[in-house]
């Protein structure tokens, strides 16, 4: 792949272990890829699969979910939905020609290792490997515009 791809990773962040972990790696200064764009979420269980969809729409190369760990959600089922949710999205992106390795859910545990960084240091690399999304068009333009609105 060219040396000077650059994933443009979207994390949807649970408002409770999700954020927190990304918040403490940047309190540990622990860094991760500048490419990962954070969405705070109140709970994974809310990330419905058309925000999902709608992020590899708009340019993302990758769309991962930080949710709670099991017993952990602040919502009981939350990650529970969620992780049901990440697997059906998983077989439809498989179906419209995207690697499913594209979308993954993690769980975090507040102190716990691996943290943020680590994970997403994790993901940027895979993603590396398997090149730009198919669906990318353009020179990024639309991403950054859709960033700033």
């Amino acid at each position: 792949m060219s040396g000077d791809f650059e994933p443009r990773i979207v994390c949807f962040a649970c408002r409770f272990c999700g954020w927190r972990s990304v918040d403490l790696a940047g309190e540990a200064g622990r860094e991760y890829p500048s490419g990962i764009h954070v969405i705070e979420v109140p709970c994974s269980g809310r990330v419905d699969w058309i925000y999902m969809l709608r992020a590899f729409e708009t340019g993302a190369d990758a769309v991962m979910l930080a949710a709670c760990i099991d017993g952990n959600c602040h919502f009981v089922t939350g990650n529970q939905k969620a992780a049901k949710r990440v697997d059906a999205v998983r077989v439809h992106l498989g179906e419209l020609g995207l690697n499913p390795d594209r979308l993954a859910m993690y769980r975090f545990c507040l102190g716990e290792e691996p943290g943020f960084a680590q994970v997403a240091a994790e993901v940027d690399a895979r993603i590396r490997e398997l090149g730009p999304t198919p669906l990318r068009t353009g020179s990024g333009a639309e991403w950054a515009s859709e960033e700033a609105a």
